[in-house]
């Protein structure tokens, strides 16, 4: 069995984060190793959360899975609570990673064209030094400008997108997955290849609706669809339809929480893609 790390935060109660990443790898069949970076009492959504964070222990971990002889087919980061966090997790990568191993980068730290609360201006730059070492890049047009330096636009053309994608592979990133890439009429997910300097663009229906949590969703449906052996095009196709079905299940239900969406009963639409 194919065997991926994911690095981030636990939120107790919020559907985001490794409550979510654990899950979903799970489902795709593949086994998923954890490193909390920090345990939260919910997400940063909430009021007055508390939180504990986990730095020291980062290091320590991956010492003594070094000495066990572990080895992992991936590395999957998501949220990280600070720019030493970002620092340790690069150590712990090169010092884990085998010449087989892909290195997944979602860059969970802005949206909407402003970063998270918990981050000042300096973090996108440290956060940048994690991107350059990645196979496959993960952000959202926000996370992408952010990283690049480039001015944030709350509409852009079809070349814009292009262009901050191509900015992002300049910087190291292997191949770039911008989330939520919205140009010309059109809404979706953008695939660059930069060594074969090839885009890839899979347009979804826009459903008008907002949730925390589910680009970390994608990121985990993507990665754990792409380790169990599904090219990188079809990943992005059942991650994206796959975050939209838990969508559509969230606002169709008066049950559902502000909080987080429904991916947990919609668990079995993801089985089903990927024995398709």
């Amino acid at each position: 069995m194919k065997r991926i790390v994911t690095i981030q935060d636990i939120s107790c109660v919020g559907k985001c984060s490794l409550t979510v990443a654990l899950p979903i790898i799970s489902a795709t069949g593949v086994e998923a190793a954890i490193i909390p970076t920090a345990v939260l009492s919910t997400h940063t959504m909430f009021k007055n959360f508390t939180c504990k964070d986990l730095d020291d222990q980062i290091l320590p971990i991956a010492e003594h899975w070094k000495s066990e002889g572990l080895s992992f087919d991936a590395f999957y980061t998501g949220y990280l609570a600070s720019a030493q966090q970002i620092a340790k997790v690069i150590r712990l990568i090169e010092e884990l990673k085998t010449r087989e191993s892909l290195v997944i980068i979602d860059p969970a730290m802005a949206d909407n064209g402003k970063l998270y609360p918990a981050f000042d201006e300096e973090f996108p730059q440290e956060m940048a030094k994690l991107c350059a070492i990645a196979d496959i890049v993960l952000p959202n047009i926000t996370e992408a400008c952010y990283l690049t330096n480039t001015p944030y636009q709350a509409e852009y053309d079809e070349a814009f997108a292009k262009e901050i994608c191509r900015r992002l592979a300049a910087q190291g990133a292997k191949k770039v997955v911008l989330t939520g890439a919205a140009f010309d009429g059109k809404y979706g997910v953008l695939l660059f290849d930069s060594r074969k300097d090839s885009f890839y663009f899979y347009e979804q229906e826009r459903i008008d609706a907002s949730y925390h949590g589910t680009g970390d969703i994608f990121s985990s449906a993507f990665t754990g669809s792409l380790i169990r052996g599904v090219s990188i095009e079809e990943s992005v196709r059942i991650a994206a339809d796959y975050t939209a079905e838990c969508i559509r299940v969230t606002k169709s239900s008066p049950e559902a929480n502000w909080y987080g969406v429904d991916f947990e009963s919609t668990i079995p639409y993801l089985i089903k893609r990927l024995s398709d």
